[in-house]
Protein backbone atom coordinates (compact mmCIF):
# COMPACT_ATOMS: atom_id res chain seq x y z
CA UNK A 1 0.00 0.00 0.00
CA UNK A 2 2.76 2.42 0.97
CA UNK A 3 4.60 1.69 -2.29
CA UNK A 4 1.48 2.39 -4.37
CA UNK A 5 0.91 5.71 -2.59
CA UNK A 6 4.55 6.66 -3.17
CA UNK A 7 4.36 5.78 -6.87
CA UNK A 8 1.13 7.73 -7.23
CA UNK A 9 2.65 10.76 -5.53
CA UNK A 10 5.72 10.58 -7.80
CA UNK A 11 3.47 10.38 -10.87
CA UNK A 12 1.54 13.46 -9.71
CA UNK A 13 4.79 15.36 -9.13
CA UNK A 14 6.14 14.40 -12.56
CA UNK A 15 2.89 15.51 -14.18
CA UNK A 16 3.08 18.83 -12.32
CA UNK A 17 6.69 19.29 -13.45
CA UNK A 18 5.74 18.67 -17.07
CA UNK A 19 2.84 21.11 -16.81
CA UNK A 20 5.11 23.73 -15.23
CA UNK A 21 7.71 23.23 -17.97
CA UNK A 22 5.05 23.69 -20.66
CA UNK A 23 3.84 26.89 -18.99
CA UNK A 24 7.40 28.22 -18.88
CA UNK A 25 7.89 27.44 -22.57
CA UNK A 26 4.64 29.16 -23.56
CA UNK A 27 5.47 32.15 -21.37
CA UNK A 28 8.78 32.54 -23.19
CA UNK A 29 7.16 32.46 -26.63
CA UNK A 30 6.75 36.29 -26.87
CA UNK A 31 10.47 36.67 -26.13
CA UNK A 32 11.34 34.31 -28.98
CA UNK A 33 9.00 36.20 -31.31
CA UNK A 34 10.77 39.45 -30.39
CA UNK A 35 14.08 37.86 -31.45
CA UNK A 36 12.79 36.93 -34.91
CA UNK A 37 13.30 40.34 -36.65
CA UNK A 38 16.90 40.56 -35.48
CA UNK A 39 17.48 36.92 -36.36
CA UNK A 40 16.12 37.49 -39.87
CA UNK A 41 18.40 40.49 -40.35
CA UNK A 42 21.42 38.41 -39.30
CA UNK A 43 20.45 35.56 -41.62
CA UNK A 44 19.88 37.87 -44.60
CA UNK A 45 22.80 40.27 -44.19
CA UNK A 46 25.40 38.19 -42.32
CA UNK A 47 24.94 34.51 -43.12
CA UNK A 48 23.31 34.84 -46.54
CA UNK A 49 26.26 36.66 -48.16
CA UNK A 50 28.59 33.90 -46.92
CA UNK A 51 27.29 31.76 -49.79
CA UNK A 52 28.99 34.21 -52.14
CA UNK A 53 32.38 33.21 -50.72
CA UNK A 54 32.62 30.55 -53.42
CA UNK A 55 33.61 33.25 -55.94
CA UNK A 56 36.98 33.30 -54.17
CA UNK A 57 37.66 30.10 -56.11
CA UNK A 58 36.26 31.37 -59.42
CA UNK A 59 37.22 33.66 -62.25
CA UNK A 60 34.02 35.50 -61.43
CA UNK A 61 32.12 37.24 -64.20
CA UNK A 62 29.06 39.24 -63.06
CA UNK A 63 27.38 38.65 -66.44
CA UNK A 64 27.60 34.87 -65.97
CA UNK A 65 26.81 34.82 -62.28
CA UNK A 66 28.07 32.51 -59.58
CA UNK A 67 26.90 29.26 -61.13
CA UNK A 68 28.27 29.82 -64.65
CA UNK A 69 31.62 31.48 -63.84
CA UNK A 70 34.72 29.36 -64.42
CA UNK A 71 36.48 27.75 -61.45
CA UNK A 72 40.14 28.57 -61.01
CA UNK A 73 40.95 26.84 -57.71
CA UNK A 74 43.48 28.76 -55.62
CA UNK A 75 44.60 31.11 -58.40
CA UNK A 76 43.03 34.13 -56.70
CA UNK A 77 44.94 33.41 -53.49
CA UNK A 78 48.21 32.98 -55.40
CA UNK A 79 47.58 36.25 -57.24
CA UNK A 80 47.08 38.10 -53.95
CA UNK A 81 50.24 36.62 -52.46
CA UNK A 82 52.22 37.73 -55.50
CA UNK A 83 51.07 41.35 -55.26
CA UNK A 84 53.93 43.58 -54.05
CA UNK A 85 51.94 45.35 -51.32
CA UNK A 86 50.10 42.41 -49.75
CA UNK A 87 52.45 41.72 -46.84
CA UNK A 88 52.81 45.45 -46.15
CA UNK A 89 49.01 45.70 -45.88
CA UNK A 90 48.89 42.79 -43.42
CA UNK A 91 51.73 44.31 -41.40
CA UNK A 92 49.99 47.70 -41.31
CA UNK A 93 46.79 46.05 -40.11
CA UNK A 94 48.54 44.19 -37.30
CA UNK A 95 50.54 47.23 -36.15
CA UNK A 96 47.56 49.60 -36.12
CA UNK A 97 45.22 47.09 -34.47
CA UNK A 98 47.70 46.13 -31.74
CA UNK A 99 48.48 49.79 -30.99
CA UNK A 100 44.76 50.54 -30.71
CA UNK A 101 44.21 47.56 -28.39
CA UNK A 102 47.11 48.43 -26.07
CA UNK A 103 46.42 52.17 -25.83
CA UNK A 104 42.68 51.49 -25.76
CA UNK A 105 43.19 49.45 -22.60
CA UNK A 106 45.55 51.78 -20.77
CA UNK A 107 43.70 55.09 -21.28
CA UNK A 108 40.21 53.99 -20.08
CA UNK A 109 41.69 52.29 -17.02
CA UNK A 110 43.64 55.42 -16.10
CA UNK A 111 40.62 57.69 -16.62
CA UNK A 112 38.36 55.35 -14.62
CA UNK A 113 40.84 55.37 -11.73
CA UNK A 114 41.02 59.17 -11.77
CA UNK A 115 37.25 59.59 -11.94
CA UNK A 116 36.89 57.12 -9.09
CA UNK A 117 38.82 59.55 -6.89
CA UNK A 118 36.46 62.45 -7.67
CA UNK A 119 34.03 63.10 -4.82
CA UNK A 120 31.82 65.75 -6.48
CA UNK A 121 29.12 63.76 -8.30
CA UNK A 122 28.08 66.66 -10.58
CA UNK A 123 31.62 67.13 -11.89
CA UNK A 124 32.11 63.39 -12.21
CA UNK A 125 28.92 62.86 -14.23
CA UNK A 126 29.67 65.88 -16.42
CA UNK A 127 33.10 64.51 -17.32
CA UNK A 128 31.62 61.05 -17.99
CA UNK A 129 29.06 62.54 -20.39
CA UNK A 130 31.65 64.64 -22.22
CA UNK A 131 34.08 61.76 -22.81
CA UNK A 132 31.22 59.40 -23.74
CA UNK A 133 29.65 61.59 -26.47
CA UNK A 134 32.21 60.92 -29.28
CA UNK A 135 31.28 57.23 -29.15
CA UNK A 136 27.92 58.07 -30.77
CA UNK A 137 29.43 60.01 -33.68
CA UNK A 138 30.21 58.27 -36.96
CA UNK A 139 33.64 58.37 -38.53
CA UNK A 140 32.22 60.39 -41.43
CA UNK A 141 31.54 63.26 -39.03
CA UNK A 142 34.70 62.80 -36.99
CA UNK A 143 36.74 62.41 -40.16
CA UNK A 144 35.63 65.84 -41.35
CA UNK A 145 36.37 67.31 -37.93
CA UNK A 146 39.88 65.80 -37.88
CA UNK A 147 40.62 66.97 -41.41
CA UNK A 148 39.77 70.54 -40.38
CA UNK A 149 41.64 70.36 -37.06
CA UNK A 150 44.79 68.84 -38.58
CA UNK A 151 44.84 70.95 -41.74
CA UNK A 152 48.43 72.13 -42.40
CA UNK A 153 47.24 75.61 -43.37
CA UNK A 154 44.20 76.45 -41.23
CA UNK A 155 44.03 73.65 -38.66
CA UNK A 156 44.12 74.72 -35.02
CA UNK A 157 46.79 72.14 -34.16
CA UNK A 158 49.26 73.47 -36.70
CA UNK A 159 48.43 77.04 -35.76
CA UNK A 160 49.40 76.27 -32.18
CA UNK A 161 52.62 74.65 -33.40
CA UNK A 162 53.39 77.77 -35.43
CA UNK A 163 53.01 79.90 -32.29
CA UNK A 164 55.94 77.99 -30.80
CA UNK A 165 58.02 78.31 -33.97
CA UNK A 166 57.38 74.77 -35.21
CA UNK A 167 56.68 74.23 -38.90
CA UNK A 168 53.26 72.91 -39.91
CA UNK A 169 52.94 69.12 -40.09
CA UNK A 170 50.81 67.36 -42.70
CA UNK A 171 49.47 64.77 -40.22
CA UNK A 172 47.11 63.01 -42.64
CA UNK A 173 49.61 62.99 -45.50
CA UNK A 174 52.71 61.88 -43.61
CA UNK A 175 53.65 58.22 -43.24
CA UNK A 176 55.47 59.18 -40.06
CA UNK A 177 52.39 60.59 -38.34
CA UNK A 178 49.40 58.81 -39.89
CA UNK A 179 49.39 55.74 -37.61
CA UNK A 180 49.67 57.99 -34.56
CA UNK A 181 46.66 60.00 -35.75
CA UNK A 182 44.66 56.79 -36.24
CA UNK A 183 45.45 55.47 -32.77
CA UNK A 184 44.94 58.76 -30.92
CA UNK A 185 41.66 59.57 -32.70
CA UNK A 186 40.30 56.05 -32.17
CA UNK A 187 41.11 56.17 -28.46
CA UNK A 188 39.56 59.65 -28.20
CA UNK A 189 36.34 58.31 -29.76
CA UNK A 190 36.02 55.08 -27.77
CA UNK A 191 37.74 55.51 -24.40
CA UNK A 192 34.64 57.11 -22.83
CA UNK A 193 32.56 53.99 -23.47
CA UNK A 194 35.28 51.70 -22.12
CA UNK A 195 35.74 53.96 -19.08
CA UNK A 196 32.13 53.32 -18.07
CA UNK A 197 32.81 49.58 -18.20
CA UNK A 198 35.73 49.93 -15.79
CA UNK A 199 33.79 52.30 -13.53
CA UNK A 200 31.11 49.62 -13.28
CA UNK A 201 33.82 47.13 -12.30
CA UNK A 202 35.00 49.52 -9.57
CA UNK A 203 31.55 49.53 -7.97
CA UNK A 204 31.84 45.79 -7.42
CA UNK A 205 34.89 46.09 -5.15
CA UNK A 206 34.09 45.47 -1.48
CA UNK A 207 34.45 48.77 0.48
CA UNK A 208 35.68 46.83 3.52
CA UNK A 209 38.90 46.14 1.61
CA UNK A 210 39.63 49.86 1.49
CA UNK A 211 38.81 50.19 5.19
CA UNK A 212 41.22 47.38 6.01
CA UNK A 213 43.89 49.02 3.83
CA UNK A 214 43.45 52.35 5.65
CA UNK A 215 43.81 50.60 9.02
CA UNK A 216 47.03 49.04 7.75
CA UNK A 217 48.32 52.52 6.89
CA UNK A 218 47.97 52.35 3.09
CA UNK A 219 47.76 55.69 1.28
CA UNK A 220 45.62 56.28 -1.84
CA UNK A 221 48.35 55.06 -4.15
CA UNK A 222 48.81 51.85 -2.16
CA UNK A 223 45.04 51.32 -2.09
CA UNK A 224 44.91 51.69 -5.85
CA UNK A 225 47.83 49.34 -6.35
CA UNK A 226 46.79 46.58 -3.96
CA UNK A 227 42.98 46.86 -3.81
CA UNK A 228 41.57 48.69 -6.85
CA UNK A 229 43.65 47.15 -9.64
CA UNK A 230 43.33 43.55 -8.34
CA UNK A 231 39.58 44.14 -8.08
CA UNK A 232 39.49 45.30 -11.70
CA UNK A 233 41.76 42.48 -12.89
CA UNK A 234 38.96 40.11 -14.09
CA UNK A 235 37.32 42.71 -16.36
CA UNK A 236 40.73 43.91 -17.60
CA UNK A 237 41.74 40.34 -18.50
CA UNK A 238 38.35 39.77 -20.14
CA UNK A 239 38.49 42.87 -22.35
CA UNK A 240 42.14 42.18 -23.25
CA UNK A 241 41.51 38.58 -24.29
CA UNK A 242 38.35 39.42 -26.25
CA UNK A 243 40.26 42.17 -28.06
CA UNK A 244 42.53 39.45 -29.47
CA UNK A 245 39.76 38.52 -31.89
CA UNK A 246 39.88 42.03 -33.35
CA UNK A 247 43.56 41.99 -34.30
CA UNK A 248 42.78 41.96 -38.03
CA UNK A 249 40.14 44.70 -37.71
CA UNK A 250 42.04 47.97 -37.71
CA UNK A 251 38.94 50.08 -38.40
CA UNK A 252 37.79 50.40 -42.02
CA UNK A 253 35.48 53.39 -41.44
CA UNK A 254 38.20 55.42 -39.76
CA UNK A 255 40.99 54.62 -42.20
CA UNK A 256 38.78 55.01 -45.27
CA UNK A 257 37.70 58.51 -44.22
CA UNK A 258 41.20 59.69 -43.32
CA UNK A 259 43.72 58.03 -45.62
CA UNK A 260 44.99 58.95 -49.07
CA UNK A 261 47.44 57.42 -51.59
CA UNK A 262 50.22 59.36 -49.88
CA UNK A 263 49.94 57.17 -46.75
CA UNK A 264 49.25 53.77 -48.32
CA UNK A 265 52.68 52.66 -47.13
CA UNK A 266 51.76 52.88 -43.44
CA UNK A 267 47.97 53.32 -43.42
CA UNK A 268 46.59 50.84 -45.93
CA UNK A 269 44.89 47.93 -44.13
CA UNK A 270 43.25 44.70 -45.26
CA UNK A 271 39.72 46.13 -45.39
CA UNK A 272 40.68 49.16 -47.50
CA UNK A 273 42.83 46.87 -49.67
CA UNK A 274 39.80 44.65 -50.30
CA UNK A 275 37.66 47.70 -51.05
CA UNK A 276 40.03 48.98 -53.74
CA UNK A 277 40.47 45.56 -55.35
CA UNK A 278 36.80 44.61 -55.26
CA UNK A 279 34.88 47.87 -55.71
CA UNK A 280 37.35 50.14 -57.51
CA UNK A 281 39.17 47.57 -59.69
CA UNK A 282 36.16 45.18 -60.00
CA UNK A 283 38.29 42.10 -59.23
CA UNK A 284 35.56 40.45 -57.21
CA UNK A 285 37.07 37.00 -56.95
CA UNK A 286 40.41 38.33 -55.73
CA UNK A 287 38.76 40.64 -53.19
CA UNK A 288 36.63 37.76 -51.90
CA UNK A 289 39.74 35.61 -51.54
CA UNK A 290 41.37 38.24 -49.33
CA UNK A 291 38.20 38.69 -47.30
CA UNK A 292 37.79 34.92 -46.88
CA UNK A 293 41.38 34.57 -45.69
CA UNK A 294 40.85 37.36 -43.16
CA UNK A 295 37.59 35.82 -41.95
CA UNK A 296 39.19 32.42 -41.35
CA UNK A 297 42.10 33.93 -39.40
CA UNK A 298 39.69 36.15 -37.41
CA UNK A 299 37.57 33.10 -36.55
CA UNK A 300 40.63 31.30 -35.22
CA UNK A 301 41.73 34.32 -33.18
CA UNK A 302 38.20 34.84 -31.86
CA UNK A 303 37.97 31.20 -30.78
CA UNK A 304 41.34 31.47 -29.02
CA UNK A 305 40.24 34.69 -27.30
CA UNK A 306 37.09 33.04 -25.93
CA UNK A 307 39.13 30.09 -24.66
CA UNK A 308 41.53 32.46 -22.90
CA UNK A 309 38.63 34.51 -21.53
CA UNK A 310 37.07 31.37 -20.05
CA UNK A 311 40.36 30.20 -18.61
CA UNK A 312 41.58 33.45 -17.06
CA UNK A 313 38.32 35.40 -16.44
CA UNK A 314 35.76 32.56 -16.19
CA UNK A 315 33.78 34.17 -19.03
CA UNK A 316 31.64 32.10 -21.35
CA UNK A 317 28.80 32.88 -23.74
CA UNK A 318 27.19 29.42 -23.59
Amino acid sequence: MLKKMTDKRMAVMESADRTGAKRIKWSQLPLHIMILPGLLLILVYSYGPMLGSIIAFQDFNPARGIFDSEWNGLDNFRYVMDLPGTFQVVWNTLIIAVMKIVVGLIVPIAVALMLNEVRKELFKRTVQTMVYLPHFLSWIILGGVLIDILSPSQGIVNQMLNWFGIDSIYFLGSNEWFRTVLVVSDVWKEFGFNTIVYLAALTGINPSLYEAAVIDGANRWKQTLYVTLPGMAPIIILTATLALGQVLNAGFDQVFNLYSPQVYETGDIIDTFVYRIGIVDAQYGVATAVGLFKSVVSLILLSVSYILAYRFANYRIF
